[in-house]
């Protein structure tokens, strides 16, 4: 096959149109074609009054490749091969179950690989079930009693199931069209394969967590939900077990000499378990910051001008980071169009927002994190979990300014720009389902954070128009991008506890769906080689 990069195609054009400036592109005849497979797809909005999407695509050729390819002397084109995901050599002998515990992205991708290679993992989630994780969470969105074990961070499918299943990624691992194309083989839609800013949509990637979830059974693993490590039984430096409690309040200890760390970015009771056990951990910087709204018009106004509303376009995304004048790095993160800002909270008295969007994108506001970097001299102390006070410091003030109701406490962009207390908010109606309380967000987080927010919103105002907008909401505080700790692993993925896989986002080597699963896969791989190495 032959890649073909930068394609154009204006709005109004069909894809089916490719073919004909595929072969346009190579200098062939579009018979010579047999087939166009589309690998990425943008959309170039630079020019307002000429937005159009760019392709690239694989075409499969009649003939030889080669001579076609240097006949194009297209610059843009070369060879291309997809590459087929293999297992790795299957070194285990152990006949005691690998355990997992947390079902997020980590793992249920971990989950997936240890039971085709035949090992009938078993996984733990101290959550519930997606469709009672449902109930859950939106029972807390109405009523405000709090479900410290089934919420927005924990459950089947973990924090993204209730963000937007966003998989766009930083990292450049062969893996993610691994991960990519297990989800759209398990009901995702099939444009995330070769969308830029591909997403699920918090509406369906509950449904492809279920799917994941029956293949494992199928192949003999196990799922036990509402069951929430508590212990790690370890001697001679290796684990030897784990104790879990159940829903109930009953206790079981569990033989195992493979254990996984999938736990999550906010499982904090866990990793004070975990450092109290000797586990070796590390402090590890984080972001801090709010979200966002705007009125969704006013973003697709803002990116496409005139073209905004064309349904060929949808919701406008954006991603933008600047470095004010003597201050640190400012970032907008998972951005979520046409999408709510929710209640993210997991325990009593802390309040933390997110973001979340449906497969449609349709709703009145779109919002975004603004984010600041905390480095670990900023956490107060050198504990290893100093990270983690910090967040909860944060969230606890946030649960105090807001009226100790669940209610996140909020400001328009124009009165914190002004540095004076907001009392009522204006036309951009705040989406978060438990409530808003207006006042001064300065009152929650830390002055590195605000003044460096306060000096981004305009250059970020001059990379986005309108983005600096008075009446725009702030809602605090997004405290959970990443997690500030990480449990620290080694070259063959185990922590200095022989037998302990530190996994994915909760570990901290990993941000976001993608980048969590491919770890996930990492560490399966590693259980699979069974490598050993010097104690």
């Amino acid at each position: 096959m032959i890649k073909v990069n930068e394609i154009k195609l204006p709005l109004e054009c069909g894809e089916t149109e490719l073919k004909q400036r595929t072969a346009k592109a190579l200098r062939c005849d579009e018979s010579l074609i047999k087939s166009i497979t589309v690998l990425r797809k943008a959309i170039d909005s630079r020019d307002k009054n000429d937005i159009f999407f760019v392709y690239n695509v694989a075409a499969e050729i009649k003939g030889d490749e080669n001579s076609v390819l240097k006949h194009s002397k297209n610059s843009k084109a070369d060879l291309y091969e997809v590459k087929e995901y293999k297992l790795p050599e299957i070194r285990r002998t152990s006949a005691l179950r690998p355990v997992i515990t947390g079902f997020g992205p980590a793992g249920f991708t971990a989950g997936l690989i240890l039971a085709r290679a035949g090992f009938k993992p078993l996984i733990i989630e101290r959550g519930s079930d997606v469709d009672r994780r449902k109930n859950d969470v939106y029972g807390f969105w109405s009523t405000r009693k709090l479900n410290t074990e089934s919420n927005v961070q924990f459950g089947e499918g973990g924090a993204g199931t209730f963000s937007d299943g966003k998989l766009t990624t930083g990292i450049k691992d062969p893996l993610c069209k691994k991960v990519v194309d297990e989800f759209v083989a398990h009901g995702a839609p099939p444009e995330i394969a070769y969308s830029a800013t591909p997403h699920i949509g918090t509406d369906r990637l509950g449904d492809v967590v279920k799917s994941i979830r029956n293949e494992i059974i199928s192949l003999g693993g196990e799922v036990k939900f509402n069951t929430k490590l508590t212990d790690i039984i370890i001697a001679n430096n290796a684990v030897q077990g784990i104790t879990v409690s159940r829903e109930d309040g009953s206790a079981e200890d569990i033989e195992t000499d493979t254990l996984l760390l999938c736990i999550g970015h906010s499982a904090r009771d866990t990793l004070e378990m975990l450092y109290k056990r000797g586990f070796n951990m590390m402090q590890k910087p984080f972001s801090v910051g709010v979200r966002i709204e705007h009125p969704r018009e006013l973003i697709d106004k803002a990116q496409f001008g005139n073209f905004a509303g064309n349904e060929k376009l949808g919701a406008a995304v954006y991603k933008m980071a600047c470095h004010p004048e003597h201050g640190r790095g400012a970032y907008t993160f998972c951005m979520c169009p046409g999408g709510t800002v929710v209640s993210a909270s997991s325990e009593e008295g802390m309040v933390c927002v997110n973001g979340m969007s449906e497969y449609a994108r349709d709703g009145e506001n779109s919002n975004s994190a603004l984010l600041v970097g905390i480095e670990p001299e900023d956490f107060g102390g050198s504990h290893p979990l100093e990270g983690m006070y910090l967040q909860r410091k944060i969230e606890s003030r946030a649960f105090e300014a807001g009226g100790g109701d669940y209610s996140a406490p909020c400001q328009l962009v124009g009165d914190f720009i002004n540095d004076r207390k907001s009392t009522k908010l204006s036309f951009v109606k705040p989406t978060c389902p438990t409530g808003v309380t207006p006042g001064d967000i300065r009152e929650i987080l830390p002055a590195k954070v605000t003044d460096t927010m306060a000096s981004a919103l305009g250059k970020m105002d001059r990379m986005l128009n309108g983005f600096a907008l008075p009446d725009a909401v702030f809602t605090a505080p997004e405290a959970r991008s990443s997690s500030p700790v990480r449990i620290v692993r080694n070259d063959i993925y185990q922590s200095n506890i022989r037998g302990v896989y530190p996994c994915g986002e909760g570990a901290g080597y990993a941000g976001g769906i993608v980048s969590a699963a491919v770890d996930g896969i990492r560490c399966a791989h590693a259980v699979l080689l069974d490598e050993t190495d010097d104690w």
